[in-house]
């Protein structure tokens, strides 16, 4: 709920799905629930929110497996609330269904934090800016998950990283959808100062698939 030029980043998040003609909704909530509870009932687009108290201990995982549950054998997006990226939904759908897997993961590159120093001897022989291209990829938080994930979650208390996922790599079950577009998580309050300045631009990047 920490807002980014006054609104919350859960709202952007969404918009990123409601732009892309998604407008069903669940949210798994946990500490201060009530306050994302009492957030949905103001919101008057025309949108299906439902939103789902896991439990205050509850990790990752046990919140997908929740509202996994609720939706009832479907298909699902699932992402996090930490992160925007304007991730085309429709071509990372038509990848998994191609495919043929379980599960799909969208993996970025990370945002560029340190600049590259090379030395040799002692000599500094190269001194700059970090690219994002210099970086490996990591898991950007948007997925497409199939109904029978819910059976690779063990226990409520298992992070979806460390227990599902693994478990899904070792079944073979696992594909990568590369995103090479925007992406930007929100771990530090410079990344929040950032996502502020982004916001402001008209569409902001989050929303601008060309």
């Amino acid at each position: 709920m920490v807002a980014i030029n006054g609104k919350p980043i859960l709202w952007h998040l969404m918009n990123i799905f409601v732009s892309q003609t998604y407008t069903d909704f669940v949210i798994a909530t946990g500490y201060k629930g009530e306050i994302i509870n009492d957030w949905v009932k103001t919101l008057n687009q025309n949108w299906s929110v439902i939103t789902l108290q896991t439990g205050l201990e509850t990790q990752t995982g046990g919140r997908i497996a929740a509202c996994m549950e609720h939706i009832n054998g479907e298909r699902v997006f699932a992402t996090y609330g930490d992160g925007l990226a304007n991730v085309d939904l429709n071509a990372l759908l038509d990848f998994h269904m191609h495919h043929g897997k379980l599960a799909t993961i969208t993996a970025v590159r990370p945002p560029a934090r340190f600049g590259v120093l090379e030395s040799s001897n002692g000599l500094v022989t190269r001194f700059a800016e970090k690219n994002q291209t210099d970086s490996g990829w990591i898991n950007g938080g948007f997925f497409v998950l199939e109904p029978e994930v819910k059976n690779f979650i063990e226990h409520a208390n298992e992070p979806f990283e460390s227990g599902a996922l693994s478990r899904l790599v070792k079944e073979r079950e696992l594909m990568a959808y590369q995103h090479e577009g925007f992406w930007q998580p929100m771990d530090t309050l410079r990344e929040k100062q950032e996502l502020e300045k982004f916001a402001k631009m008209s569409p902001p990047p989050w929303l601008n698939l060309s």
